[in-house]
């Protein structure tokens, strides 16, 4: 795998976001923002694409999210969408990338749409795979793959076990067997730093009443099977964002990205390519 930097930058309320990043640091950037759950991080969400997007020659950038991987972790304060986007968005300034295109999955996706409203000038094009924030939050909790992340995280009791369990929530029961064991790991090692706050205290809007102000190129991947953000939103995006195309992808859950790495890395860095 392509070696990885890192860089840590303060940002607004002396919170610490880190940056991994691969690749020219003159090439194109490609931020990926990843989603929430117990031990989510940018490399390990997206650890499959990395090696891609550079090899087709582009600056692959990996923020790790407020409360996430090696960023600050505060306790006691609600996880907004506009917490996340913002101090996600202060530290690839200070990082120097003012304009990229972005590739978010879930929650990550969510933040993408956000940034590219507050921000439309950053935003080059949008890669979502499953983005959230389309919806009220209260409908999301009827899903069934939420019912299936309740678990004792942030509990003593909270083990490895358990994370396996909850990551091979995020997939199609085809692929779950397919998990490395070193990526539960590593999602454990960071779910072990995490407060309970991280999620009991994440708060989303629904952004589909804007999508219409969404002029970027927009490209939606998702799993047909996906039990956390419903694979119907993805007319959402076709019905009211000028330029959006769209792959639906059969037995399929949550993670495209991972279930169907070689077959995502293709279609978006197709997609890319034809915008540069």
């Amino acid at each position: 795998m392509a070696d990885l930097k890192h860089a840590s930058h303060r940002v607004t309320g002396g919170y610490d976001i880190v940056i991994a990043e691969a690749g020219d640091a003159s090439a194109p950037a490609v931020v990926f923002l990843h989603g929430s759950g117990p031990g989510a991080s940018g490399a390990s969400n997206f650890r499959q694409n990395i090696d891609a997007f550079v090899d087709a020659g582009y600056r692959v950038i990996l923020p790790d999210l407020i409360g996430y991987g090696g960023s600050s972790k505060p306790e006691g304060l609600d996880y907004t969408l506009q917490l996340f986007t913002d101090t996600v968005y202060e530290a690839l300034v200070a990082h120097g990338v003012t304009s990229a295109s972005l590739v978010g999955n879930s929650l990550g996706g969510g933040i993408a749409l956000l940034m590219t409203l507050d921000h439309p000038e950053f935003t080059k094009n949008l890669v979502m795979m499953a983005p959230g924030c389309v919806a009220e939050r209260e409908s999301y909790f009827v899903m069934p793959g939420i019912a299936k992340m309740v678990s004792n995280f942030g509990s003593p009791d909270f083990d490895l076990a358990e994370q396996k369990r909850l990551v091979s929530n995020l997939v199609h029961p085809d692929f779950a067997p397919n998990i490395p064991d070193a990526l539960v790991e590593e999602r454990f090692a960071v779910a072990r730093t995490q407060p309970k706050d991280v999620l009991v205290r994440m708060r989303t809007p629904d952004l589909s009443p804007r999508l219409p102000e969404i002029t970027q190129p927009v490209f939606v991947l998702w799993g047909l099977n996906d039990e956390f953000c419903p694979e119907a939103h993805s007319r959402l995006f076709l019905d009211h964002c000028p330029d959006v195309r769209a792959i639906t992808f059969v037995r399929t859950g949550h993670w495209v990205q991972v279930e169907r790495a070689a077959e995502f890395n293709a279609y978006a860095i197709e997609f890319l390519n034809a915008r540069r």
